[in-house]
């Protein structure tokens, strides 16, 4: 139970993300870290140093990051409680180790930890948390976190992705947008996850559902694919994006707005992966591709963030 005492004292908001190169030259550090150590071809890391060259040779994720976290703090002012921000990578610098470690010497007790992607996965949140864990007994101190697993669906970040959805049917001429067909997606992972109960795809699909009937859209105006799959020998979840495009060209769908659900701010995985990958294969396929604006400082998406933060401060 929270002292009087306890009232003054700051709590840490403990922001996590994926992580991201700050220049070329960072390519080989952070793939090996993504990795787990192991041995990069010089043909994959070819291949990814040019996918981050083509969208200005560094992600953008950081800065994005950043921009987040300035802006939700903004939004949590009128917190009774006196709240701290901190960042934390999983890939590449700030560490979520480093993070820790800045909490521990604030002298931080109590902390709410976030990471921003909306849906859980053992892969993925839980991953985040375990760093979190582990950083506590490498420097050998106790905070008391609360974690959010996910928002998948928080009334502001569907909100979002709906207007999204409809500002990209709306970029058609008005005669044509009865025939626009909606892709929503997200990051492939492992196909094995399912097996293992994982609720990663069951919440994404919720999500979508969500969005979709947010926006107004048919059933049969609106399918969900995945994309941005690893580089592993073991099956991946699909349908994969290209693929999917493929099989819709092959209905006749000549009109496509890509709705990305499951990433919250610019990165390699929407500024390559769609805007030129995808959009490639579509012109390929005699398609019109467009992608509206990520969420990035959205200010539903913010609001959300801020919220389910606030939430988690109310009951510590």
């Amino acid at each position: 139970m929270t002292t009087q005492a306890d009232q003054t004292a700051p709590i840490g908001i403990l922001f996590m993300a994926y992580g991201g190169p700050e220049s070329l030259d960072d390519m080989p550090g952070y793939l090996s870290d993504i990795r787990a150590g192991r041995v990069t071809s010089s043909a994959v890391l070819d291949e990814i140093t040019n996918n981050y060259r083509q969208i200005g040779g560094k992600s953008p994720l950081p800065e994005f990051t950043r921009a987040q976290v300035d802006a939700t703090m903004r939004q949590l002012e009128s917190t009774r409680r006196p709240l701290r921000a901190y960042i934390g990578m999983r890939h590449w610098s700030p560490w979520i180790e480093d993070a820790v470690r800045d909490m521990l010497d604030d002298g931080i007790t109590q902390a709410v930890a976030i990471v921003l992607a909306p849906h859980y996965s053992s892969l993925s949140v839980a991953k985040y948390q375990k760093k979190i864990k582990a950083a506590l007994e490498m420097y050998h101190g106790h905070i008391d976190f609360a974690f959010i697993d996910d928002y998948h669906t928080e009334p502001g970040y569907i909100t979002a992705l709906a207007d999204r959805v409809r500002a990209g049917i709306q970029s058609f001429p008005e005669a044509e947008r009865g025939d626009v067909h909606v892709i929503l997606s997200a990051h492939s992972l492992p196909v094995r996850i399912e097996k293992e109960g994982d609720p990663y795809s069951k919440q994404l699909l919720e999500s979508a559902h969500l969005i979709a009937t947010h926006a107004g859209l048919r059933g049969d105006q609106w399918s969900w694919s995945y994309q941005s799959a690893g580089r592993s020998p073991e099956p991946w979840l699909g349908p994969q994006l290209d693929e999917h495009m493929h099989d819709l060209a092959a209905k006749g769908v000549k009109k496509v707005v890509s709705v990305p659900v499951g990433f919250v701010s610019d990165h390699v995985e929407i500024l390559f992966d769609i805007d030129i990958a995808a959009q490639e294969v579509a012109q390929e396929l005699g398609m019109t591709l467009v992608r509206p604006p990520a969420l990035n400082t959205d200010p539903l998406f913010i609001g959300t963030l801020a919220s389910v933060i606030e939430r988690k401060v109310a009951a510590l």
